[in-house]
């Protein structure tokens, strides 16, 4: 973590506001901002009573639907009395306020975050132990009924793979000058291949990845999941792909480095079909028939939303400007990736 230059008066400004809808909020001791994270700029935030998190949009100019703070505040509500692990959510303020941008607060889980899957400092008994919990988790998520946690409204029903690739073809296109031809193959792949609408929606993440897990201190339990801003009612089995995805990205790649290219049952990790069946298997659920579909849309998308983490960078508005490197240098790596699937 880094710490968050703000004027005294802002702090101060910042804690009356927070008080005047925070039972027993205290007074702001610190605000430090997570140096992880390329999208809203998120802080931990100490009060004389308790530790908080504050997540804002950033400022500047965005893109169209992104940074959706109230999206993310809306379904952390909805899932509290869930199967899904979520923190507690405090309040979301909108319009004016001292920041002068929208933001949410919620509680500060204290556990552990790992940012490499291939778990370095774990047991291969560890590794299978943390692996099966994310499998129950996903599962759990994929489960939830939208209709009774009052999300039936999240998102639009019905072709969801369709209307995604025209959303992430528009901001990939609206983020670069000059499109690259293996991207371009790709989107006219996806659009030629398309699926069928089968009429399965539910809740979907749409950030699936171990760092954005927190764990319990010892590993045994998933204490909450992070990063909302791109949930909304999809295919469950977009949201599997995606995460399935660290199965085949490079170990060691500098940004969102994967388990490509290591041994998994050495280290105790399942491999991504062992997985596939543990979700399966959770959900009641069949096989899953054209997977690669599934697993190129995923590159897809991703590759989608860093172009557009390299645009507002070039704006001046991103949120860990540090990592924007490792991101232009992983963009054309997971495009020849992607592009080897189709």
């Amino acid at each position: 973590m880094t710490n968050y230059s703000l004027e005294n008066s802002v702090i101060r400004e910042l804690g009356s506001y927070l008080a005047e809808r925070i039972e027993s909020f205290g007074q702001i001791t610190s605000m430090q901002k997570f140096s992880d994270g390329q999208s809203n700029p998120t802080y931990k935030m100490t009060t004389t009573h308790r530790d908080y998190v504050l997540r804002s949009k950033p400022p500047g100019k965005l893109l169209k639907s992104a940074h959706a703070v109230d999206r993310e505040f809306r379904v952390i509500c909805a899932l509290k009395d869930t199967a899904v692990p979520t923190p507690e959510a405090f309040c979301l303020c909108e319009g004016e306020n001292p920041l002068g941008v929208d933001f949410f607060v919620m509680e500060f889980v204290d556990g552990n975050i790992h940012w490499n899957p291939s778990l370095p400092n774990h047991l291969p008994l560890q590794r299978r132990v943390i692996f099966g919990k994310i499998a129950e988790v996903v599962a759990a998520l994929h489960s939830v009924n939208v209709q009774e946690v009052g999300l039936s409204d999240f998102g639009r029903p019905g072709n969801y793979f369709e209307r995604q690739v025209t959303r992430w073809e528009t901001q990939y296109l609206e983020s670069i000058e000059e499109p690259d031809q293996g991207m371009a193959s790709l989107i006219s792949w996806l659009k030629d291949n398309k699926l069928s609408d089968d009429g399965i929606s539910g809740l979907v993440h749409g950030d699936l990845r171990i760092d954005n897990l927190i764990f319990s201190k010892d590993d045994k339990k998933i204490l909450a999941i992070l990063d909302w801003e791109l949930s909304t009612l999809g295919h469950p089995l977009a949201d599997l792909a995606y995460i399935c995805m660290q199965w085949r990205m490079p170990s060691d790649g500098q940004f969102l480095p994967g388990l490509g290219g290591l041994s998994r049952p050495a280290l105790g990790i399942p491999t991504e079909e062992e997985f596939l069946h543990a979700y399966c298997s959770a959900r009641g659920i069949p096989g899953i028939p054209r997977w690669n579909y599934y697993i190129a849309f995923s590159y897809f998308r991703l590759i989608s939303i860093l172009q557009g983490v390299v645009y507002r960078a070039a704006l001046g508005n991103a949120s860990n400007p540090q990592g924007i490197d490792h991101i232009k240098q992983s963009i054309p790596i997971l495009i020849r990736d992607a592009v080897a699937l189709i």
